[in-house]
């Protein structure tokens, strides 16, 4: 686990193998899949199926979700009292296009609630992909710039890169199903495109510490109401979950969502 921290610390990212175990992914996969074809967002960018608040509607991935080696990891970058703050399926479709570089929220200066620039060198928040697909060079693993969580900026703020240019640097970040890959939310990612006939199903689930406010992305919420509706600004918007979907959680995933219970 200290090589995956300094990898993490240095580097930005890191990727744990087998946190969804060989026999379970194909399964979990084909569950996602069926849901995303169910409930996806028609806001999503083209050949992109998008579905936010997933844990609602499948479960199927929700006993690995406090996988002690992850939690581990997460406890030394972030503390004690971990939070889930975004639970979302993401699937690349055959033809998606490249997408442009950007730092997941709360880094993302087009979002209504967001850091302002220039960041102080502190980590706030940790993305994590799920690899439900083999992620490959062909099919779109997901765009990196390691090391860029260091930076002060991010494209998305106007810092002299073109968000949709090639970056000195920047690599595909590949690995196996099954596998997690684990960043720094102010390192810069893009959608790879998948160049294969078949999709690219991933989970892009967020940690928090105890202490960041996720009220923003609260349906109803009194700051998004204020930051957002009143203002006519974006910004993502993560749906509450439901009693009875939290009650059949296993009980040291409960913990992650209880924040989210209306």
């Amino acid at each position: 686990m200290s090589d995956h921290l300094t990898l993490l610390k240095l580097n930005g990212w890191c990727a744990l193998e087998n946190i969804i175990p060989a026999q379970e992914v194909e399964n979990i996969r084909n569950s996602v899949l069926q849901t995303v074809e169910e409930y996806r967002r028609d806001s999503a960018a083209e050949n992109i199926g998008f579905v936010p608040g997933l844990i609602s509607q499948n479960q199927s991935f929700a006993p690995y979700l406090a996988d002690s080696r992850l939690m581990s990891l997460l406890d030394e970058m972030l503390g004690h009292d971990i939070r889930i703050s975004f639970t979302s399926a993401i699937v690349n479709e055959p033809d998606n296009e490249r997408g442009h570089w950007h730092a997941d929220w709360p880094f993302n200066q087009s979002n209504a609630g967001h850091v302002p620039a220039p960041y102080p060198d502190a980590l706030f928040h940790i993305t994590t992909l799920w690899m439900l697909s083999p992620f490959s060079d062909e099919n779109g693993g997901t765009l990196i710039v390691p090391g860029s969580h260091r930076s002060n900026n991010n494209p998305t703020g106007n810092n002299g890169i073109d968000a949709h240019a090639n970056v000195p640097g920047e690599m595909n970040a590949t690995g196996s199903a099954g596998s997690v890959l684990v960043m720094d939310s102010r390192l810069w990612h893009a959608t790879a495109p998948n160049h294969t006939n078949e999709p690219r199903v991933a989970l892009a689930i967020r940690y928090a510490p105890w202490w960041l406010n996720l009220d923003i992305l609260m349906p109803e919420s009194a700051e998004r109401k204020h930051m957002v509706d009143r203002q006519n600004r974006k910004e993502n918007e993560v749906p509450h979950v439901p009693q009875m979907v939290y009650d059949q959680l296993p009980e040291d995933v409960k913990p992650l969502y209880r924040h989210w219970v209306r």
